[in-house]
This record gives structure tokens, C-alpha cells and sequence, in this order.
């Protein structure tokens, strides 16, 4: 007799894109208008979109997140001898454009308290370049899934040592920092809308300024450094950056939701404490007295004296039941790429790396599926014999 195979639930996502239908409104206007190209109504449309809602006077729709950092190092003057100083915790789209530009990255570590960049450790960093003549020519602080670094206090710290801010907000629109949105400052801040961000274009990104200047930089850039000619005239090497009005269009129709999606998110983080917040050894990420985290991404530490077992364990039985969990991204100063590069500090990011697993936090994810992976995070010690 055969007996049939025990088929897997379908598969939890960590982060999938979720659409609003919103959307397709937006999308047919873009083909009936037949700017299915870069540039059109619906780019400028969106763009719009971003800067009242960041309240940065300018913003640049692009073609992904790595692209607007890129640029933003770019049109602050980064380039070949350059030092960009950087949190070490992040992904690396956000350093990676330090490469592109002949530059040398130097990463600072996370606090303890918002797990982004610790701003004593910063000045420190900052201090100490400076006294052997290496002043850096960016400071590039990342909002670690979702929630704001402490803008107040780096800024300070750069505006004493005349250092340009770039934000990296991939991670965080529609988080706070005090009464400020996200992306909502610094010399020019950076968003991404990859298709598991809070908003997603399914591939994009956006570089926000108050500096008309550095926007207008970006945009010629960005189209391949044309200038205004009526044959292609160029006088400096540009790129094929520029967001099409096709996925402009995505845009427009997630932004109508934002503030649901962000509140979604703070559901399902909240739903999580409440199920695994009282295990022993399982902490959740701290929220920054300063501000509002989005939420992007649930995320908790395991400490595996403590729960009995460790993150990869967890992992590795969600994993089984077809559900998706992802490590804490693994700091920059530890990536083979970069293991010659300067680094200060560095044991809170390690150890935030080491413990910390991103937990399913999909906008369509149901209370069952979420109570489900909290059952079996929960039994997960007691099967330790039995590795889970």
C-alpha cells in the first residue's frame, strides 16, 4: 500500500509584498498615457508622494536603494581618498556605493538600546580620524528595521566636524523621530522600496533633500549625466538610475495605505511580545525612547543559556515547517569583503548578530500562522535532544 507524502503548509514569507489594489488604478493611467518609460506623471506624481509625507523639499524616484545612496555619496563629494564612516550593522546596499566611489568605509558600532549606530562610539570615531587628518566626508547612520538612529545627536557630532548626513532609511518610512518622519533629515536621506519593504514599487528607491543643488545633481546623474543639448552632450560619467513611471505607478498606490501598514506591522510585533516576550533568554528589539519604530521587521534575540537552545536551531525547525526566519544581518566588519577595513567597536552588533533571528512579519501574515510560530519557538527548547 502506498501511503501519500505528509505535503508542507504553504510557505510563510519573511517579509512578501503585499498590494493594496490600489495599485492597478494607477498602473492602467501609466499605459493609457504611454509613458511606460522613466520619467512621466506618475514619477513626479510620486515623488510628491515622498517628500510631503518625509517633509524633504526634494525627492528623487530611482531604481533601487543602492542607487540613491550611490548618488547621495556622489553629489556630497565622496570619491577616490574619500573615508565614509558607516554603522557596521546594516545591509550592505549601504556601503556598497562607498566602493563604487574609490572610498574607504569605516564602520561604528550599534548601542545597546536602538541597536543602530552608537553615537558616543561615533564621536569617538570621528575624533579620532580627525587628529590623523582624515576627516571623514560622510557619516551614514542606518535605521535598523525601522526604526530611526538617533538623528540629533549624530547630526550634532557632524555638524561640529562639518561632515555631511546621509540617512539610510530604506528600512524605516513611516517610523518617527520625535515629531520628525523618517528620512526626515540630514543632508539627504535615502529610501528603499525593494519588494519586501514596508512599501514596496518592486524594485525602487529615492533620495530626499532639502538641497536643491544635490537633487539636481541626482537627476542629471541619474539619466546618464545629459546635458541640456538637444544631442546627447556629456561632460562627466552618469548612470541608468532613474525609476520608470510603470513602477512609479506601484508607488502612488501603496503610499495610500502607509499608515495602516506601519500600524499592521506594530500589531504583529506587539502579538509576538505578548506570545514569546516572557520566555526566558528571548528578548525583542528595544524601542528608542526618541521615536516610533515601523516595525518592519519583528525581531528578537535568543540567548541560548538562557532559552536552552540556540537561533540557528529555531531557524533551522521553522525552517522544517516551511516557514521563513532570517539571522540578524551580519555586520559589515565581519563580511569577508571588508575584513581589512577599520572598525570601532563592535561586540553589540556581534552579539546582536550571533542571537538575533527576524521573525515572519508579512502584512498578510493571519494570527494562526502567527500563533503557530510561536508554539513551535516555544516547544523548541524542550525538543533540544531531538535538534530542532
Amino acid at each position: 500500500m502506498h501511503h501519500k507524502a505528509t505535503e508542507k503548509p504553504n510557505r510563510i514569507f519573511l517579509s512578501p509584498p503585499f498590494l493594496n489594489g490600489h495599485e492597478i488604478k494607477f498602473i492602467q493611467d501609466a499605459i493609457a498615457s504611454n509613458y511606460i518609460a522613466p520619467l512621466g506623471p506618475q514619477v513626479d506624481a510620486f515623488e510628491k508622494a515622498l517628500s510631503e509625507y518625509t517633509g524633504k523639499q526634494y525627492a528623487v524616484a530611482l531604481s533601487s536603494g543602492t542607487a540613491a545612496m550611490h548618488l547621495a555619496l556622489k553629489t556630497v563629494g565622496v570619491g577616490p581618498g574619500s573615508i565614509v564612516v558607516a554603522s557596521s550593522l546594516t545591509f550592505i546596499g549601504s556601503v556598497s556605493p562607498i566602493w563604487f566611489l574609490g572610498a574607504e568605509p569605516v564602520f561604528v558600532d550599534s548601542d545597546k538600546t536602538s541597536w543602530n549606530m552608537d553615537p558616543n562610539i561615533l564621536k569617538d570615531a570621528v575624533r579620532d580620524l580627525d587628529k590623523k587628518g582624515r576627516r571623514p566626508s560622510a557619516v551614514i547612520p542606518t535605521d535598523l528595521y525601522g526604526q530611526c538612529a538617533d538623528y540629533d545627536a549624530i547630526g550634532e557630532i557632524c555638524d561640529e566636524h562639518e561632515i555631511p548626513l546621509i540617512i539610510d532609511s530604506a528600512e524605516s518610512l513611516g517610523a518617527r523621530y520625535k515629531s520628525q518622519a523618517a528620512a526626515g533629515t540630514g543632508t539627504a536621506s535615502i529610501l528603499s522600496f525593494n519588494g519586501n519593504k514596508i512599501i514596496t514599487t518592486s524594485g525602487g528607491g529615492a533620495l530626499l533633500t532639502d538641497d536643491k543643488r544635490i537633487a539636481d545633481y541626482a537627476r542629471k546623474l541619474s539619466q546618464q549625466a545629459r546635458e541640456p543639448f538637444p544631442h546627447y552632450e556629456h561632460t562627466e560619467i552618469g548612470y541608468n538610475y532613474r525609476m520608470s513611471n510603470i513602477v512609479a505607478a506601484i508607488g502612488i498606490g501603496q503610499m495610500q495605505d502607509l499608515e495602516w501598514r506601519v500600524n499592521k506591522k506594530i500589531e504583529l510585533f506587539k502579538r509576538y511580545t505578548q506570545f514569546l516576550g516572557d520566555l526566558p533568554g528571548i528578548c525583542f528589539m528595544p524601542e528608542a525612547a526618541y521615536g516610533r519604530s515601523n516595525r518592519w521587521l519583528s525581531v528578537c534575540t535568543i540567548d541560548p543559556e538562557t532559552f536552552g537552545t540556540d537561533r540557528e536551531d529555531i531557524r533551522q525547525l521553522l525552517e522544517a515547517e516551511n516557514i521563513e526566519s532570517r539571522p540578524v544581518w551580519k555586520p559589515m566588519h565581519l563580511q569577508p569583503v571588508y575584513k581589512d577595513a577599520l572598525v570601532f567597536g563592535g561586540s553589540v552588533s556581534e552579539r546582536l548578530f550571533e542571537q538575533g533571528l527576524c521573525l515572519p512579519s508579512g502584512l498578510d501574515l493571519t494570527q494562526h500562522d502567527q500563533g503557530r510560530i510561536c508554539g513551535l519557538i516555544s516547544d523548541c527548547p524542550r525538543k533540544r535532544r531531538v535538534p530542532c
